[in-house]
């Protein structure tokens, strides 16, 4: 029996999975391949909705998404891999373990970048993974039942992109539910001289709106020189008390793109065709925060559930199509849209590469609960139909969109 293996049951990883096994069961090969995931945690993370203030529903068990299926899948940490041997070394929790592999999907996805500043491991927390956001709702409830100090009423943000943005406007409920009550600050750091210096001119304007409505500081064009537990030093010389840091400065792909010899772009992401295919590496297919490729002709895909999604459903068809000798499926999208949540304020909603703002406030808000909420979710019905319904080899319509402009 032939083995495929799927490194990762983020948004790429299990919709390659499921991808895989609907396209297993349609040729008839249930008896010839198999599947199998492997994972450091027993659940697939809604990772997008780490920053917000109910986490209850971003845990999915993977057995309730692959056992219908007739996928396999273990907790293990990825150690190494050996591309030319086609090995995965492996630490479960009985030991060590290698695995063999006919096809590779590579969905290890990224992590959030964590430079040498003294303090920044020991104080600071981030929502990078499912457990960081929960140690976070712990860490807050805890503030909340101590005594009042500057120190508790403080969070600082590092990081004005989209997930900086996204986490301080969503602090002021935060705090509110851990029970932080009277005045707060929320301070947003970023070394650049804009909020969302990523986002775009057109966007900027609205996010800062949104911001000064919430009553956010800024610090711009300074740096953190050290985090320490009463409170964190700034390029500026400033120091402000707080025992709230979240890390949000910036996205790296899984270290484990290294493995294989070949170009990486600046991110550390495997290159890959429309196929899925990681460049000369026959066997070998990439997806999600791992993988980058030119996805319209002209623009690479983006760290974002937006593109892992769709990667995974076309890299899970092909590399069961290439394993057995069919045709493979070209991946292309010819839309990309932006919606960055902004608290109570709302949402801002932008089409186009050069994110043309198209709704704000409430109705973007809108949207941006149908995509949190329902459009990234698998189905959980348990129902093998429609799991393989929703990992066809197609790209979605955009989002829906309430008064538009």
């Amino acid at each position: 029996m032939a083995r495929i293996v799927v490194l990762g049951a983020g948004f790429a990883g299990l919709w390659a999975a499921i991808g895989a096994a609907r396209q297993r069961d349609e040729i008839g090969a249930n008896n010839d391949i198999e599947i199998r995931v492997v994972d450091r945690n027993p659940y697939h993370n809604i990772r997008v909705r780490n920053y917000e203030v109910d986490l209850s529903e971003v845990a999915l068990p993977l057995a309730q998404l692959l056992d219908p299926i007739g996928v396999s899948h273990g907790i293990s940490e990825v150690e190494a891999i050996d591309p030319a041997r086609r090995v995965i070394s492996l630490v479960t929790r009985s030991g060590e373990e290698m695995l063999s592999y006919d096809r590779l999907v590579l969905a290890l996805g990224s992590e959030v970048m964590r430079p040498d500043i003294p303090g920044l491991a020991d104080h600071a927390f981030d929502v990078d993974t499912y457990a960081a956001a929960l140690r976070l709702e712990d860490h807050l409830t805890l503030l909340g039942r101590s005594a009042p100090s500057p120190g508790r009423s403080t969070v600082v943000v590092v990081g004005a992109g989209f997930t900086g943005i996204e986490v301080a406007a969503e602090m002021p409920d935060r705090l509110a539910r851990a029970g932080v009550t009277g005045s707060h600050r929320i301070i947003l750091v970023d070394p650049n001289p804009t909020v969302g210096a990523t986002i775009g001119a057109h966007a900027r304007p609205v996010i800062e709106t949104a911001l000064s409505s919430l009553e956010i500081e800024t610090r711009l064009g300074v740096r953190v020189v050290s985090v320490e537990a009463a409170g964190m030093h700034l390029s500026s010389g400033e120091f402000i008390p707080t025992k709230t840091v979240i890390w949000c400065a910036g996205m790296r792909a899984s270290p484990l793109a290294a493995s294989f010899p070949g170009a990486r772009d600046r991110l550390g992401r495997l290159l890959v065709d429309p196929f899925m295919q990681v460049a000369d590496q026959p066997g070998v297919f990439a997806a999600g925060d791992v993988a980058s490729s030119v996805v319209d002709g002209l623009h690479p895909t983006v760290m974002s559930c937006q593109f892992a999604r769709p990667m995974g459903r076309f890299a899970g068809h092909n590399v069961v199509a290439d394993l057995m000798g069919q045709p493979m499926l070209p991946l292309r999208i010819d839309w990309y849209v932006t919606v960055l949540d902004l608290g109570n304020w709302g949402a801002l909603y932008t089409e186009g590469w050069d994110r043309e703002v198209r709704t704000t406030g409430q109705a973007a808000k809108a949207t941006k609960q149908t995509i949190n909420r329902k459009r990234i979710y698998p189905p959980l019905t348990g129902s093998k139909d429609d799991l393989f319904a929703a990992a066809a080899p197609t790209v979605q319509a955009p989002p829906p969109t309430y008064g538009a402009r």
